[in-house]
């Protein structure tokens, strides 16, 4: 059994409510909500897979408005002892699904201002989010494969947030897609 996985109820709004070799799991927004929902489910029943579905905003002005899968992420909002920004102090710089794929940067702040999207530019992510780092991080923790596929609901400037409320349920029907694609349910 493989554990689909989104921040946000509206994010599987085009999700059946059962779709088959499926558990679904809904964790709320943010690092600390991502990370404590999905200990407890990968702590309560053996997955061979999480599979991560939800929206990003989109920071590489090359990447299309479409569902792109997550290769490595990194937090954007975190600094080391020497105020390296992207280091923390005691986790990894990057974590990795094992897959090709975008580097995406988490944070727990909604990203929708210009100046904070070209901070995080330079680090090289062509998306930014609020979970994925945390979700990579704790499947790799229990030693469970896992795919994430985010897609793009903003571009992470001014009126980002206006833009994703409006998105959710195009990004919902484009992730719906590639699961059907890539896991044929």
């Amino acid at each position: 059994m493989k554990l689909l996985v989104a921040a946000m109820a509206s994010e599987l709004a085009a999700f059946p409510a059962e779709l088959e070799g499926f558990d679904q799991l809904v964790t709320g927004e943010g690092k600390l909500q991502a990370t404590y929902a999905l200990t407890r489910a990968l702590d309560a029943k053996a997955y061979t897979e999480v599979v991560v579905v939800g929206t990003a905003g989109g920071i590489d002005p090359d990447l299309d408005a479409t569902a792109h899968e997550v290769g490595s992420a990194l937090q954007h909002d975190v600094f080391d002892l020497d105020g390296i920004a992207g280091q923390h102090v005691s986790l990894p710089a990057r974590v990795s699904t094992g897959r090709e794929g975008v580097l995406i940067a988490t944070g727990d702040s909604f990203v929708g201002d210009a100046g904070i999207t070209a901070v995080i530019r330079p680090s090289g992510a062509g998306l930014v989010d609020m979970e994925t780092y945390a979700y990579i991080w704790v499947a790799n923790q229990f030693g469970v494969p896992i795919r994430a596929f985010r897609a793009i609901s903003d571009r992470a400037e001014e009126g980002a947030l206006v833009d994703f409320r409006a998105a959710i349920a195009r990004c919902s029907v484009q992730l719906r897609e590639v699961i059907r694609r890539e896991y044929g349910v």
